[in-house]
């Protein structure tokens, strides 16, 4: 007997959905729980295949997935672990040491590799100096050194001359133009030179008392790099060692990287928000076309549990195949977008992602059971009295399940798929105070419709009442239109800031050579020179290297070798190395004072520094304190009077510590500048510097370029992601229009048969929608405002200011956008005529 009840209320439910599926009543819903799976799917798998993509890219940039960089060698049975673990392994030893040729010698940066260094990018090299460089993934054989184009016109050399490194006197067999992990440092570059790693014993630099840094890379599988690191991290130690990774990279490259995937997991967040939204509507008006049904059901007999089964069966059916159309359509989605930018955005089509699989089934389920619950709920209290009495409801009143569950269903949601609870609240709170703002301008509309609707009837009129009449739906209208436009908004706007930015920091003409170690008595003929050659110089710099050794008396750590730490290097962290420093009248462009006051035209008793912001936290140095440095043996005490804010990305010379010029006059100085020279003019290096033989140049050309590359490919990733939430935006507008379909067939009948004219309804109609679209763009503004004032402030780490044109914008844009939406989805309706109407409603 039990089973056959269960066939009656399975099969009733099977014979209801396949019903409605041919009528197509299930279009909305079905259609609504599809756009939720499919975008929260095409997106996350967009954003997991493009993060994977930016993050093989940077890996270049480290000549590996992981580096560990030490002060001493590591125990052989790290490195063994790795290779039982099948991590590819190379390794690198750096110093800093003088090399020697035709009786010259200047100080160079060593790098020693082994064989299988680099692990990820290319090492870039050319035949003769200063010409456009190749990629190889050939080394220097043993006894043979490759050297940068600078060094071979500083020391007088040619190739297949010999170069004194150390004891060894090794053959120069090629010009290196760069490596994978060189970096982005101006002051930290010295001329390159690269050789293997078996020659480096031969040379004796690498003995007692040198500074030699070791640099073990790693590359593998995501998971069993992790694993290695939990295995080793209980063994660094974390005074000699450290683990680095992409997300740890600080760089220009690093930081635009990081940006772009918190803005993929704010793009993907927003998507769930706009399909929870999306079911929302469309599961309240399922419920009200069901109101009837479940009346007459009752009223044959059928009990309340036979209702609820076959209903949520029902929902099972429309939530699951909603979740299958969703998976294909998204997975298509994702595969087409991946293929219309291959060529730009070399994205690796053979991985598989289950997570964004999972998550877009997990927010199918979780939206359809949530957001159906109080609709659902109010399906069930209908009374049986409905069949005699249409104008009865249902009999739950109270909203607090509804807005209980909704709202705990995208917190939820928000927080499953991104793990990070702070981007999620701020979310989550800025839509709370856009609901609670606009409930409030409700109420305000309802009176102003009671003054505006009343007198002699026409379309704005009867505009009015009607957002009057309809109080509580367009209430709910109008936060969902509003959500809706604050979601576009900020992924609009991010997006444009963050490219903004992005393309700010490397604008045409940014300088892609520095040149250092220019002298005083040079700087007349270098001007002039340039100045002959038509090449523009930048901004000079004077500069010295000092070391901060002591900060309001108390003695602060330096970096020693660990044949000299015997125990007495304690005292406060200090920087561990020299700095640049450098003095100058005005603050430096790309400087902004946020503590403090630049220096004064006369210097008093004490001498003034401006130190950089972050530099000040990590050391603990605040405004007032004093800070003693040694520069050359001699002893410059100086007052901090303000603190900057650098923009570490210009590719422009940048300082820690700029001090007040007058303090300074005792001491000479170098001096720094930057130009740029494009790659048709490259050739004319050779003799733009020839005259300066002492002068460093340093080329950053190819770093700007790869930059410039990650930049542009960051960008038409974000393009498409703009796109994919816009579609989806569009398509929860015209879901929630058609949800108020049913009540608007009554409304056009009543009018009808009461003789008002096709163009005061057409009209009425279209005013109704561009009074609520401008209401929702204004308050979505305002919000929108509220939003990314957080979240570029505390996620993304952006300047943020005020978009004054989106005040005007969004709310003809909401007028526009919600006008011609409303008019298309009742066009339908608008065209038929009185008969046709009331068939409609029968």
């Amino acid at each position: 007997m039990q089973w056959e009840r269960k066939s009656v209320w399975a099969s009733l439910a099977w014979r209801l959905f396949r019903h409605e599926a041919r009528r197509g009543e299930l279009t909305i819903i079905l259609v609504a729980i599809t756009l939720s799976v499919a975008a929260v799917l095409s997106l996350s798998m967009f954003s997991a295949r493009l993060q994977a993509a930016l993050t093989e890219k940077s890996a270049q940039f480290m000549a590996a997935d992981r580096e560990l960089s030490s002060s001493k060698a590591v125990d052989p049975s790290w490195i063994s672990e790795a290779e039982a673990q099948g991590l590819k392994h190379a390794q690198q030893r750096a110093m800093r040491s003088m090399v020697f040729a035709n009786d010259k010698m200047v100080l160079a940066d060593v790098r020693a590799v082994n064989q299988h260094y680099p692990l990820k990018g290319k090492i870039k090299f050319s035949q003769k100096p200063f010409e456009i460089a190749q990629e190889t993934s050939q080394l220097p054989a043993s006894g043979e050194v490759w050297i940068d184009s600078r060094l071979f016109q500083v020391l007088g050399v040619e190739i297949g001359d010999k170069l004194e490194v150390g004891d060894a006197l090794l053959t120069i067999s090629k010009v290196v133009a760069d490596i994978p992990d060189r970096g982005f440092s101006v002051f930290g570059n010295d001329h390159l030179v690269l050789m293997r790693l078996v020659d480096l014993e031969s040379t004796h630099i690498a003995g007692p008392g040198s500074r030699v840094g070791y640099r073990y890379f790693f590359s593998g599988d995501e998971n069993v790099l992790n694993d290695y690191y939990d295995w080793l991290e209980p063994k660094l130690n974390r005074e000699l060692q450290r683990w680095y990774s992409v997300a740890d990279d600080d760089s220009a490259i690093g930081r635009s990287v990081r940006r772009a995937e918190r803005y993929f997991l704010l793009a993907s967040l927003l998507a769930i928000v706009l399909a929870s939204v999306s079911i929302a509507v469309a599961a309240q008006r399922y419920s009200q076309r069901h109101f009837d049904p479940v009346a007459i059901m009752k009223t044959l007999g059928a009990s309340r549990a036979l209702v609820q089964k076959v209903y949520l069966l029902q929902i099972f059916f429309i939530t699951l195949s909603g979740i299958l159309l969703g998976v294909l359509f998204g997975y298509l989605i994702q595969q087409g977008v991946i293929l219309a930018i291959a060529e730009q955005v070399p994205v690796n089509m053979d991985s598989w992602y289950w997570r964004p699989v999972l998550v877009a089934v997990f927010t199918g389920f979780v939206c359809a059971v949530l957001f159906s619950l109080y609709p659902l709920l109010k399906l069930f209290s209908v009374p049986p009295l409905r069949v005699l009495r249409r104008d009865m409801g249902a009999n739950l009143s109270s909203r607090f399940v509804q807005f209980t569950a909704a709202g705990g269903a995208i917190l939820l949601l928000m927080w499953a798929y991104s793990g990070d609870i702070k981007i999620s609240l701020i979310l989550f709170g800025c839509g709370i105070v856009l609901v609670v703002l606009l409930l409030l301008v409700t109420m305000g509309l309802i009176r102003i419709g009671r003054k505006l609707g009343q007198g002699s009837i026409g379309a704005w009129q009867l505009a009015w009442a009607r957002i009057r009449r309809r109080a509580m739906d367009n209430a709910v209208q109008l936060i969902s239109f509003s959500i809706t436009l604050l979601l576009l908004l900020v992924v609009l706007v991010m997006r444009n800031d963050m490219v903004s930015q992005w393309r700010d920091q490397l604008p045409e003409g940014t300088p892609n050579y520095f040149m250092a170690n220019i002298t005083q008595q040079q700087l007349p003929e270098l001007k002039q020179h340039f100045s002959d050659l038509q090449v523009e110089m930048g901004n000079l710099y004077p500069m010295i290297r000092g070391r901060l050794s002591v900060i309001n008396g108390e003695r602060v750590r330096t970096a020693v070798s660990k044949e000299d730490d015997n125990g007495q290097n304690e005292g406060r962290a200090g920087l561990g190395r020299e700095a640049a420093l450098t003095w100058i009248d005005q603050v430096q462009e790309g400087n902004k004072i946020v503590a403090g006051q630049w220096f004064g035209q006369s210097i008093g008793e004490i001498k003034e520094v401006s130190v950089e912001q972050k530099i000040a936290e990590r050391l603990d140095i605040q405004l007032g304190d004093r800070l003693t440095f040694n520069i050359g043996g001699q002893i410059l005490e100086a007052k901090v009077t303000s603190l900057r804010e650098v923009n570490w990305q210009s590719m422009k010379p940048n300082f820690y510590f700029i001090f007040q010029p007058a303090a300074m006059r005792d001491f000479v100085a170098t001096y720094i500048t930057s130009f740029h020279l494009d790659e048709a003019n490259k050739p004319t290096l050779t003799p733009l510097m020839a005259p300066f033989s002492s002068v460093s140049l340093f080329d950053v050309d190819a770093r700007i370029n790869q930059l410039r590359d990650i930049v542009d490919q960051v960008s038409l990733a974000v393009e498409f992601i703009l796109i994919l939430v816009l579609c989806a935006g569009s398509l929860v507008l015209i879901a929630q229009v058609q949800a108020s379909m049913d009540e608007r067939l009554q409304e056009l009948a009543i009018l009808r048969t009461l003789g008002a004219k096709g163009s005061l309804i057409r009209f009425s109609v279209i005013f109704e929608f561009v009074i609520i679209g401008v209401v929702a763009g204004a308050m979505a503004a305002l919000a929108n405002e509220l939003t990314l004032y957080l979240l570029q402030s505390q996620i993304f780490n952006m300047e943020f200011t005020l978009h004054w044109p989106f005040w005007i914008l969004a709310p003809l844009i909401g007028a526009l956008v919600v006008g011609i939406l409303g008019a298309i989805s009742c066009w339908r309706l608008l065209s038929l005529n009185t008969s046709q109407l009331l068939r409609n409603m029968v």
